[in-house]
Formats: C-alpha cells, sequence, structure tokens
C-alpha cells in the first residue's frame, strides 16, 4: 500500500492513493545521489578520502486520473494545478509506505504536466518535486524535560556550603539512520543555562539571565538556527549574541546520547525541554 499526501505553504491538501488520483509510478523515494569528498597530495597513489555529502532528493509521480465527464476530468485538472503550484514554495510531502509514515519538505520543480488525452476516459500526469534536505522525517515529535538547578542554600550561610545541585542529565534515544537536529526550550528563573551533549563533547551556553516569565528558545537545524527570547509567548530579542563563543549547535548522534544541563544559579521553577524528529534515508 502506498498513499502519497502533499500539503503546500497555503495548508491546501491533495492525496495521491486510489479514486480519482492513481498512482501508476512513484520514484526518488529510497535512492539519493550523493558526492564523495577527497582530496590528493602531490605524489600520492589514489586519493584521501574526506566525506559524504548527500544531494537535494528529486521525488517523482506519475498518476491517472479516471474519469468519464469531462467537466469533471477538467476540475480535478484544475485541483491539481492549484495545489501543485510551485510559486508557493516549500510544501510538505506526507509517504504512507506499508504502514510506515515519513514526511519530507520539497518544492514544485516546475508545474504539473498532463499529457494529451485524446478520446481516453483517463487523464495521465506527471509532477516532480525537489527536496533540498535529503532526508525523510518521522512525522512524531519526540520530546524530553530535564529538571532544573535546584537551589539548596539558606540563610544565614556559614562555610563552607554547597550552592546547589548542577540540574540534570538524561540519555535521549536518536532512532534515525543520521544525525537529528533539536529546538530546546528554557522556562526561567535561571542564570547562564547550559546544555551538554555529554556523548560527542559539545554544548550550548547562554550567559544570560532568564526571568520567570522568559523562555530561551534554540534550534540547531542547519537550515534554521536560531537563538531567541520570548516573553509571554512574543519574541522579543535575538539572542544569539549572547551565545558562549565555544558553543555548538550540536544534533543527536544516531543512538543513544547522554544529555546535561548546568546553569549557574536558577530555581526550582526553570525547567529544559528537548524536542527532536528522526531522520531517514529513505522509505
Amino acid at each position: 500500500m502506498r498513499r502519497l499526501t502533499y500539503t503546500n505553504s497555503r495548508g491546501e491538501s491533495i492525496l495521491f492513493d486510489a479514486e480519482p488520483y492513481f498512482i501508476d509510478s512513484l520514484t526518488g523515494i529510497g535512492e539519493v545521489s550523493a558526492e564523495i569528498q577527497s582530496q590528493r597530495a602531490p605524489y600520492q597513489d589514489g586519493d584521501t578520502y574526506i566525506d559524504t555529502i548527500l544531494q537535494p532528493r528529486y521525488p517523482s509521480l506519475e498518476g491517472t486520473i479516471i474519469e468519464g465527464d469531462l467537466l469533471r476530468m477538467k476540475q480535478l485538472r484544475k485541483q491539481i494545478l492549484r495545489v501543485c503550484n510551485p510559486k508557493l514554495g516549500l510544501g510538505k510531502l506526507t509517504l504512507n509506505l506499508d504502514g510506515d509514515t515519513k514526511e519530507i519538505y520539497g518544492v514544485l520543480d516546475g508545474a504539473p504536466t498532463f499529457p494529451e488525452r485524446g478520446e481516453n476516459l483517463f487523464q495521465t500526469f506527471m509532477i516532480n518535486w525537489k527536496c533540498p534536505n535529503p532526508y525523510w522525517r518521522d512525522p512524531k515529535e519526540v520530546s524530553r524535560a530535564l529538571r532544573a538547578y535546584e537551589g539548596l542554600f539558606k540563610m544565614p550561610m556559614t562555610f563552607p556550603f554547597e550552592l546547589g545541585l548542577s540540574g540534570d542529565s538524561t540519555i535521549l534515544v536518536n532512532e534515525g539512520d543520521v544525525e537529528s537536529p533539536v529546538t530546546i526550550d528554557i522556562q526561567g528563573p535561571i542564570t547562564n543555562p547550559q546544555i551538554i551533549n555529554v556523548t560527542t563533547g559539545q554544548y550550548i551556553r547562554v550567559n544570560r539571565s532568564l526571568s520567570d516569565n522568559e523562555v530561551l528558545h534554540i534550534n540547531t537545524d542547519d537550515q534554521n538556527k536560531r537563538v531567541e527570547i520570548y516573553r509571554n509567548g512574543a519574541t522579543i530579542e535575538k539572542a544569539i549574541g549572547y551565545l558562549d563563543h565555544y558553543s555548538d549547535f550540536w544534533k543527536l548522534e544516531p543512538g543513544q546520547n547522554e544529555i546535561k544541563y548546568i546553569a549557574d544559579a536558577g530555581t526550582a521553577n526553570g525547567i529544559v525541554a528537548i524536542a527532536w524528529h528522526s531522520y531517514y534515508l529513505g522509505v
């Protein structure tokens, strides 16, 4: 069983499954081209492998509209052209293949084409997309919360004393084939929060205090990197300038990742939530 749904940037959707839009051929859902990067030193036999870079994905759909009524056939064609409009930019492809559902974002690589139908009672069509990010992702977003900095000190204080426990740590599991970007939301009050991926040794530290009505939002997606502060649900400040110089927009490695959360100061009300989608090479 295969069902493909395309949703454009206006929220309009069209389902390619059975009547009236039958799928004849669907390619580009598994295969994707790769570029092998290497370098060669003077007098070196062969070369030295550096990395493999995946190219954009190009799904292609060939289908058939079966309809004996000419007016109804015209309406169905117009529906395809309306929803699959290349001027609308990125849309979402959702593929269900044998009970497994994945999604990917793509832009129409030209308008849908409709070959001459003659006297037939059916109309063939072809639609091509370009997906800049070649990975399919799980539609289900996984989210985990870590408890905040736990204050311990009391007044009056005597030395030596313990200022507090440094946040929390947990194991996050990326079930995908490749690394996954994360979104991180930190609720104040907190001072200089730091989220560490112990597995990779990378961290993100923001040198700023958050009040109890502020939320720090971080996105590590290469195509949508951002560090912002929200107050009462509205963006009030771009906060990338508060990043520690050695911070990395880290991602979750495939498999288990140990994540640790610490801060210089805070209260039990401060929390951090991490969310991600798993990404796959094909469906």
